[in-house]
């Protein structure tokens, strides 16, 4: 299903299999890496960036589109609110139904919490049930967790916070186990022990999979817990504020029912946002991986209640996006593919980059491959990419590899008529992943007394760049911790009376910034090309 001048690349591409299955290209040196990703990645371009203006970040820089919403206009009027019809009183709130919102309300119900959890579409819709490849923990008897430590360090380019990495490494194996407990089938080998992979960045073989529906898997098995244990859930239910007593202390929340526009009011003794990444504002014009519900609400939250964020200046492109078929434009090509043997040529079948450096790496080098030197393959729908030889899995690993270990991939590409066994698939960077996010600490406590944060919303564990299967550990270690953490804050706390006055003063901060007749109402709940009939952005109390 390739036009004829891109078949006439694939070609190029076959004739150089025999050399490339002898041709290992070394890694790059540190100089070498970080002048590439200054000249390439979309983080270095200043154009796409901008200083916020207003609020506890005040003079950082971040991507337009995440500012414009950060400084954005209250949704809701506080005036209109009757803040004494409380419709849950619980312990914990949880917001967000991914892998670390479930993790988060387990955790607080097993610490004795009343708990709701609240989530924007549907328990499970989330980036979650989008990762492919796998989970990392260091439990191989060459392996530790002192290791996986120097690896995500050096992989978020030494920036990282050194505490949260401890506490990602540490809990890895017992998240593994904990999975397992639940229900979740990772690969195995006829012996009994796990089947691991390496990946980008990793120096020992850590990452646990199900193939490569790995995220699915998890979220299935939690999702399936939640009900289970017969833990309230509210559905197609967003935040659309937060509530905070006199006291500075989080509240509770105010959700917007989608369905109707109605308005819950949610008092908690403590909130643990879940709430995942931004993908959906396509930063730079990039598509994405992303579910729909990926607006960067929990951010916007946060911030306005005076949440310090970090590392909102990078975001990670996978490098290998969808870049032909258009119909899957900007869809996952999971890194497993390269860690199984798959190489990155260009046009002319020559390998560019070494397929196993950080993903920023890999990207920035798939971009200058396009835009710089001119060799890669433009699409009808003029798209670009280098491809992706899938078929060197089988050459490598022997017939069967592909079908066995990449069902998922094999099956997203056979709709459209390619073989991923015996073609090429044509690829390209595409927004994947939120580097930063809102502040923690190492029990998922953010600077808000009884706001906690975890997964893809909370920052600091990843530093300028995240490794390969840390993401799908980090909203089980955080999920967890800040569940066990917000159950015993509710224990302790004496929560006073709930309020909107942090919204009525954050919208009087834009005006006296001139800012409040430039900026949208945020949180945004749902991407600008959603149907228009929701009006999610005229929702007002009933």
């Amino acid at each position: 299903m390739y036009p004829q001048h891109m078949e006439q690349s694939i070609r190029k591409v076959e004739a150089t299999r025999g050399r490339r299955l002898r041709e290992v290209l070394p890694r790059l040196r540190t100089e070498a890496k970080d002048a590439l990703l200054r000249a390439h990645h979309p983080d270095f371009i200043a154009g796409g960036m901008r200083r916020l203006e207003v609020g506890p970040n005040r003079g950082d820089s971040t991507p337009v589109e995440i500012a414009a919403l950060l400084e954005g206009n209250i949704r809701i009027d506080p005036d209109k609110v009757d803040l004494e019809k409380i419709d849950y009183d619980v312990d914990v709130l949880v917001v967000g139904g991914g892998g670390g919102g479930a993790s988060a309300a387990l955790l607080a119900q097993e610490n004795g919490a009343n708990v709701l959890l609240a989530t924007k579409l549907r328990l499970g819709d989330a980036n979650t049930v989008g990762a492919q490849a796998g989970t990392q923990a260091a439990d191989r008897t060459e392996d530790s967790p002192a290791i996986h430590y120097l690896d995500t360090i050096g992989g978020g380019h030494f920036a990282n916070d050194p505490d949260l990495v401890e506490a990602l490494v540490k809990d890895a194996p017992s998240v593994i186990k904990w999975l397992e407990g639940l229900g979740v089938i990772w690969d195995k080998r006829p012996d009994g022990s796990m089947h691991e992979l390496s990946g980008g960045g990793a120096s020992r073989l850590r990452l646990h999979s199900a193939r490569d529906y790995t995220g699915l898997e998890e979220m299935r098995v939690l999702r399936d817990e939640v009900r289970n244990r017969n833990i309230k859930c509210l559905e197609f239910s967003p935040a659309a504020e937060l509530l905070i007593d006199e006291r500075g202390q989080a509240a509770g929340a105010v959700l917007i029912d989608l369905e109707t526009g109605h308005l819950t009011l949610v008092r908690a003794k403590a909130v643990v946002l879940a709430t995942g990444g931004m993908g959906r504002l396509h930063i730079q014009g990039f598509p994405t991986t992303n579910h729909y519900g990926a607006t960067a609400d929990g951010l916007v939250l946060a911030y306005r209640a005076g949440a310090e964020l970090v590392f909102i200046d990078t975001m990670q492109y996978h490098p290998t996006g969808v870049a032909h078929p258009v119909q899957i434009l900007g869809q996952l090509v999971t890194e497993k593919v390269r860690t199984l043997g798959a190489q990155l040529v260009n046009r002319g079948g020559e390998q560019f980059i070494m397929p196993l450096e950080p993903r920023d790496v890999v990207s920035a080098a798939i971009i200058r491959e396009c835009r710089e030197r001119g060799l890669g393959v433009e699409t009808p729908t003029g798209e670009v990419g280098v491809w992706l030889d899938a078929p060197m899995i089988d050459l490598i690993r022997g017939e069967g590899t592909v079908a066995r270990e990449l069902p998922a991939m094999v099956r997203q590409f056979r709709r459209y008529h390619i073989d991923i066994a015996r073609e090429p698939v044509l690829v390209y960077p595409t927004l994947h992943y939120q580097n930063g996010g809102i502040k923690i600490d190492v029990n998922g406590a953010t600077t808000v007394p009884g706001l906690f944060a975890a997964g893809e919303c909370a920052g600091g564990i990843h530093g300028r760049n995240r490794l390969i299967g840390n993401s799908t550990l980090d909203i089980f270690v955080f999920g967890r911790r800040a569940g066990r953490a917000a159950a015993q804050f509710a224990r302790e706390s004496r929560p006073g009376s709930p309020t909107l006055d942090h919204v009525r003063h954050w919208q009087q901060e834009l005006e006296r910034a001139r800012l409040s007749g430039q900026r949208p109402a945020s949180p945004l709940l749902l991407p600008d090309y959603a149907r228009r009939s929701l009006n999610v952005g005229r929702i007002r109390p009933a």
